[in-house]
């Protein structure tokens, strides 16, 4: 059994489908998705559900990102965030129009389930973001940090790649784990990345929702696999470029 960490999908379901093929996933496989399953492209409704029918045949854990909890606000209250709208919301706004409402409760139920954050046995996190508190997850004042927060990226891009956890010039906040996965902020907006490790930290997010593509990795081996440009999908469509 493999565990594998899928990084921001932003409604591209047509890269996450050529990823499952490509990396041969087996329902064994335990599958990580770091958030952000909406907010992008066409498909968020036909997205969402494909990932309730991925849960009944395979081991899934799914995050909650920042988009997500948009989208579930909007459903909820039918309140226009023009900042959601402007970043990918007005694509998930116009793909739910056109689905019933029997999807849309469906879906909320979804969007209420996603976890904040998960914690392996090999003492691994996979968050949406990050978290700022010094002692960890549990000690977080405010649960929202953990699919907004960019500080953890930043602060594990600033950390001298010589230092080690065990050096007491490494940032107390990253020592509490043996590595953190997230998505939330793009390695790049404007072409093909891969991932990126800064301290202990990877980022999975290359960038699906511009010009990037969809990224699964291997968090054991390192492994990973990537969709064709997103964009390239999804013909005549902006994305969030």
């Amino acid at each position: 059994m493999r565990t594998l960490a899928i990084g921001d999908v932003h409604s591209g379901l047509r890269a996450l489908e050529q990823l499952l093929v490509h990396a041969d996933v087996d329902p064994k496989d335990h599958l990580i998705f770091l958030g952000d399953y909406v907010d992008g492209w066409s498909t968020a409704v036909e997205t969402i559900d494909f990932l309730i029918d991925l849960k009944k045949t395979h081991n899934c854990t799914f995050i909650r990102g920042n988009h997500d909890e948009l989208c579930r606000e909007w459903l909820l209250t039918q309140k226009e965030n023009p900042q959601w709208l402007a970043h990918g919301g007005t694509a998930t706004k116009s793909s739910y129009m056109n689905a019933e409402r029997e999807e849309w409760d469906s879906h909320l139920i979804f969007y209420s389930e996603l976890r904040n954050h998960y914690l392996d046995d090999a003492h691994r996190l996979f968050v949406h973001a990050g978290y700022t508190n010094l002692k960890g997850i549990e000690f977080e004042y405010f649960e929202q940090l953990f699919y907004w927060d960019r500080t953890l990226w930043e602060l594990a891009n600033a950390v001298d790649p010589n230092l080690k956890t065990e050096d007491k010039n490494f940032p107390k906040r990253l020592t509490h784990y043996s590595e953190i996965f997230i998505g939330h902020t793009p390695i790049s907006k404007n072409g093909l990345a891969t991932p990126q490790r800064g301290a202990n930290v990877w980022n999975l997010d290359t960038g699906a929702a511009f010009k990037g593509c969809l990224t699964m990795m291997d968090v054991d081996t390192k492994e990973f696999w990537q969709s064709d440009p997103v964009h390239t999908l999804y013909p005549g469509e902006r994305g969030r470029n």
